[in-house]
């Protein structure tokens, strides 16, 4: 992770070509989120039916492993402004959004990898998935860290902070002065942030338990159809980035959240009539196509609302409180609306509302141009 506000340094960025730094950020972000997703996984398919209160180390198993995944959700939100902006701000003016889409592009490719390598266990018998499948993926990931980490250490700081720095434009504490001075950008990034990261775990973890566990279809007709869905996005994020450096990042970011509040409720109706292509049809359309229109667009959108000194500190608090209240409450909101109200429609309203809400933040924020 590259650290922009605190940096003790003046010396000017070494040579270095954009290709290499975007192989270096996209390579990063994908193993981060590779490593993210196969707890979520776990999660969903297996830790319910290994960790319970009479066995292992008992209840505290469970309460470890929830800490574990609250540290980790806090390095990858902090990595994650990093690697983006090292790739807006080492790009041309005509192509930060393409640029910034990317890394980006970083988390399908992990999701995929995370996906391809559960279904791959999966495809064992229940008892050798449940007794040691599931951990082969958590094994695979120290090869993975070390290649990221080697390629990471490798990319220099980019040229905008540099003469941010030298121009004395940081400051000593830029997460104090994000909420002091930039507040309003800020609360702008968190509701622009909820609906897609709020979308991608209920698609991710309580579609997949709900369909497999309450609706009975099979764990490898979803894990495949979430495959489909990230490999889709994977093209769609850097073919949105393009579009977003010829008609604005706002523009494409604000029709994704209308058009997510349009599906957001059709998405859980195609769920609930238990057939896999139509369930797959929904997975694809929303985390395939509609997703990468937010997801895909914040590196350069985000970035356009803080100056330099405090960009960072800004995408970084905004990107990790959302997640913190989109992301990981998802699953459970998702969960207590379906057991209070008894239909998986209180959930697509829940969406929906954050759908607009996205929307309207986007279209308040400044253009990415």
């Amino acid at each position: 992770m590259t650290v922009y506000e605190n940096a003790s340094t003046t010396t000017a960025a070494k040579p270095t070509s954009k290709g290499w730094v975007v192989a270096a950020t996209v390579v990063g972000t994908t193993i981060e989120w590779y490593d993210f997703f196969i707890f979520g996984t776990a999660s969903a398919l297996v830790f319910s039916k290994l960790f319970f209160p009479s066995s292992q180390i008992g209840i505290w198993a469970a309460v470890l492993l929830v800490l574990l995944r609250i540290c980790q959700g806090i390095a990858v939100g902090g990595e994650w402004g990093g690697a983006v902006l090292m790739a807006v701000e080492h790009a041309d003016g005509n192509k930060r959004s393409l640029f910034g889409s990317l890394p980006q592009a970083g988390t399908p490719a992990g999701l995929i990898l995370a996906t391809l390598v559960f279904a791959h266990m999966s495809s064992f018998s229940e008892n050798d998935f449940l007794a040691w499948g599931w951990r082969v993926p958590f094994l695979a990931s120290i090869v993975l860290i070390l290649l990221g980490s080697f390629v990471r250490s490798k990319v220099p700081e980019s040229p905008v902070f540099l003469q941010a720095k030298n121009e004395g434009q940081t400051v000593a504490m830029p997460s104090a002065e994000v909420v002091s001075t930039h507040l309003r950008p800020l609360l702008l990034a968190v509701g622009a942030k909820l609906a897609e990261v709020t979308l991608f775990y209920l698609v991710t973890i309580f579609i997949l338990q709900y369909s497999t566990v309450t609706l009975g279809l099979s764990r490898a007709e979803v894990l495949n159809s979430i495959l489909i869905a990230a490999t889709v996005g994977l093209f769609a994020i850097p073919i949105y980035g393009h579009f977003g450096d010829k008609i604005g990042a706002r523009t494409i970011y604000g029709v994704g959240g209308i058009l997510l509040a349009l599906f957001a409720i059709p998405l859980f109706l195609m769920v609930n009539t238990k057939d896999p292509l139509l369930i797959r049809l929904g997975i694809v359309v929303s985390l395939g196509l509609i997703y990468p229109t937010m997801f895909g667009l914040q590196p350069a959108l985000y970035s356009a609302q803080f100056p330099p000194g405090v960009r960072y500190s800004g995408m970084s608090l905004g990107v990790q409180i959302a997640a913190a209240i989109g992301g990981g409450l998802a699953p459970i909101i998702a969960t207590t609306l379906l057991t209070t109200t008894g239909s998986t429609l209180a959930i697509g309203f829940y969406l929906g509302g954050l759908a607009l809400l996205a929307a309207a933040c986007a279209f308040s924020m400044k253009p990415s141009k």
